[in-house]
C-alpha cells in the first residue's frame, strides 16, 4: 500500500454574517447542528459528558455517521516512515482516530478509537496485534470503542488521565510518562483545558529517522483549537505552549477534520496573511476531493493558526487588544486567546 508522504486594512468587527470586514462574503463550512458540541450550553455539556445520556447520543452519533459515510468522511492517506506507519481512521462525521504500527513487529496502538467497526476493520486489513488504546480525553466521540476492542483483545491496555473518567482505563499516566509499544515510543503530556484531564501524546520519530508526531485531541487542530470546557483562558494556553514546545518540525496529527471551517474564521481576522490564504486554497483542494488535511507541522500552524498567535501585534491589532501597562505578557496572550475563542463561538453559532 502507498504510503506518500505530505506534501488590506485590518478590522475588528465580528466574524458574523452581520459584520464582517468589507468585501469579505461570509462562507458557511458546514450545517447548523452537523456537530452538537459546537456551540454547546453548560446543561448540555453536562449531560453528554457527565451522564449516560452522552452514551445514547454518541451510539446515534455512530449509528448516523455509519450510514451517512460507509466508507469514512475522508479518504485515508497513509503515512510511513521506515519502521513505522500511521493510519487515520476517519470516523464519525469529523473525527479521526489514529492506527500507529511497529512494522517490524506488527504490534499497534490506536489513538481515540470512537468507533470500534472501524478501527477493528482497519486492525484486521493491516493485519496487526492491538497493544494499546491512547486516549486524549472521556468524551465519547473519543473513547467509546474503547470497552469493544477490548473485549476483541484481550491484552490490550487502555492509557490516558486518572482526573478523566476514561471508560476501561487500565493504566492511568502521569505528565511526561513514557509508553513503549514494540519499537515505537509515546510520551504523555498533561494539557488541560478541553477537559481537565486532556492528555496528548507525542510519538518519537528519532529511531525511524522522522519528526515526532503529535497526536492532540480536542487541544489542538488544523488552524484550531478545542472548547476550553473545563479550563480558563490561561489553561488553555499553558497547555497550547506545552505542545509549541515540541519543536516546528512536529507533525500535527488532530482528533477532527476542521480545517475549512478553522482556515475560513481565521481568514476573516487576517485579511493579509499569505500564508494562511494559501492554506486555504489547498485545503479547499483537499476537501473537494475528500481527502484529509492533516497532517501539518507545528511550524505552519504558527504562521496561520490565530489560537497559536496570540503573541503576533497583527493579530492583536486585528481583535482592538492593546497590552495594558504592567500588564503580565502570559495574562495578556489569555486576554486575546479569550476573545478570540469568543469570536469563533459566535462564527460557529452564525
Amino acid at each position: 500500500q502507498s504510503c506518500p508522504r505530505p506534501a488590506g486594512q485590518r478590522a475588528s468587527q465580528e466574524p458574523d454574517s452581520r459584520g464582517l470586514p468589507e468585501g469579505v462574503e461570509y462562507i458557511p463550512t458546514r450545517k447548523k447542528g452537523k456537530n452538537p458540541m459546537k456551540p454547546v450550553g453548560v446543561a448540555w455539556y453536562s449531560l453528554y459528558a457527565r451522564t449516560r445520556l452522552g452514551y445514547l447520543f454518541y451510539l446515534r452519533q455512530v449509528k448516523k455517521a455509519r450510514e451517512r459515510y460507509p466508507h469514512g468522511h475522508s479518504v485515508p492517506q497513509p503515512h510511513c516512515f521506515p519502521g513505522v506507519k500511521i493510519l487515520p481512521i476517519p470516523v464519525l462525521s469529523n473525527n479521526y482516530s489514529y492506527l500507529v504500527i511497529d512494522t517490524g513487529s506488527s504490534q499497534a496502538a490506536v489513538i481515540d478509537p470512537s468507533d470500534p467497526l472501524a478501527v477493528q476493520a482497519a486492525i484486521e486489513e493491516e493485519g496487526v496485534m492491538l497493544e494499546a488504546i491512547f486516549c486524549t480525553h472521556k468524551h465519547w466521540d473519543h473513547s467509546g470503542g474503547n470497552e469493544a476492542l477490548c473485549q476483541k483483545h484481550s491484552s490490550c491496555r487502555v492509557y490516558g488521565s486518572a482526573l478523566d473518567a476514561i471508560p476501561q482505563l487500565t493504566n492511568p499516566l502521569a505528565d511526561r510518562e513514557k509508553v513503549s509499544v514494540g519499537c515505537l515510543t509515546f510520551e504523555a503530556l498533561a494539557t488541560p483545558g478541553h477537559t481537565v484531564g486532556h492528555m496528548v501524546y507525542v510519538l518519537d520519530g528519532g529511531p525511524f529517522g522522522s519528526p515526532p508526531c503529535l497526536f492532540s485531541g480536542d487541544l489542538l487542530f488544523l488552524a484550531g483549537c478545542g472548547e476550553p470546557f473545563e479550563g480558563s483562558p490561561e489553561t488553555m494556553l499553558a497547555s497550547l505552549d506545552v505542545a509549541m514546545g515540541l519543536g516546528e518540525d512536529t507533525l500535527l496529527w488532530p482528533g477532527h477534520e476542521y480545517a475549512l471551517e478553522c482556515l475560513t474564521f481565521a481568514s476573516l481576522l487576517e485579511l493579509d496573511n499569505s500564508a494562511l490564504e494559501q492554506k486555504l486554497q489547498w485545503a479547499v483542494q483537499q476537501r473537494q476531493e475528500k481527502r484529509s488535511t492533516c497532517p501539518s507541522t507545528l511550524g505552519e500552524e504558527q504562521t496561520y493558526n490565530p489560537f497559536l498567535r496570540t503573541h503576533r501585534p497583527e493579530l492583536q491589532e486585528a481583535l482592538g487588544l492593546w497590552q495594558g501597562g504592567g500588564e503580565d505578557p502570559d495574562a495578556f496572550r489569555a486576554r486575546v486567546l479569550k476573545e478570540v475563542r469568543r469570536r469563533k463561538d459566535l462564527y460557529q453559532a452564525t
